[in-house]
């Protein structure tokens, strides 16, 4: 079945905030004294960072979240912008009718804030937050939810995101999935998952979609 809705993950898949993911991580854990390289914060990229915080320490998990929250915010302009071709790419798509939505593990402010920055804001229909579900990814509830929003079915739907997290979710929601090659993760790594998809430019969703 033709695709009419197409789902995108946030951060890493439409917007590059990996580096302000990173040193949000990195500051974090100074702050708390605890040593982390670079390399261990990669991880994290993906999960809530309840999640995260909780394994590094459930007693402080709660003000963790609240120093990385400041911070990453604080730093948040001077380092996000859109991956190449995504402007352009999903301005098309939806003068085609399709369906755009956002389904994200950010906060709904931290969300808005990104889409507001590289101009996107405008272009989707429903942008679904950690502030909107009970269960985040890889739970299939935050795209269920936004396919409800749509007025959507899983056999036209497709979700797109740079982490295993995406992936899973898509697979659980009984959606088809594709996986973006610019992946901090590495494209193997969500290879390893078989989505319907790999996406190597963001303008392959043009033949997926056939628009």
């Amino acid at each position: 079945m033709k695709i009419h809705t197409i789902l995108f993950d946030l951060d890493g898949t439409l917007i590059d905030t990996n580096e302000l993911i990173i040193t949000s991580f990195l500051h974090t854990f100074e702050h708390f004294k605890i040593p982390i390289t670079r390399e261990e914060t990669l991880p994290f990229i993906g999960p809530t960072l309840k999640d995260t915080f909780d394994a590094v320490d459930p007693a402080k998990s709660a003000e963790m979240i609240q120093v990385y929250r400041e911070h990453n915010l604080h730093h948040h302009d001077n380092y996000v912008e859109a991956y190449p071709y995504v402007v352009e790419t999903l301005r098309q798509l939806k003068e085609n009718d399709v369906r755009l939505g956002i389904v994200t593990t950010k906060m709904h402010e931290g969300a808005t804030r990104g889409l507001k920055l590289v101009g996107l804001e405008e272009l989707f229909d429903t942008v679904i937050t950690l502030d909107d579900v009970t269960h985040a990814k890889p739970h299939p509830e935050p795209i269920i939810k936004a396919m409800n929003e749509l007025g959507s079915d899983a056999s036209s739907t497709l979700m797109v995101g740079d982490n295993t997290h995406d992936i899973e979710a898509g697979q659980n929601a009984g959606v088809k999935t594709a996986g973006v090659a610019w992946s901090i993760k590495g494209k193997e790594t969500l290879q390893s998952l078989n989505p319907t998809y790999i996406l190597e430019d963001m303008r392959d969703l043009f033949s997926i979609a056939e628009v």
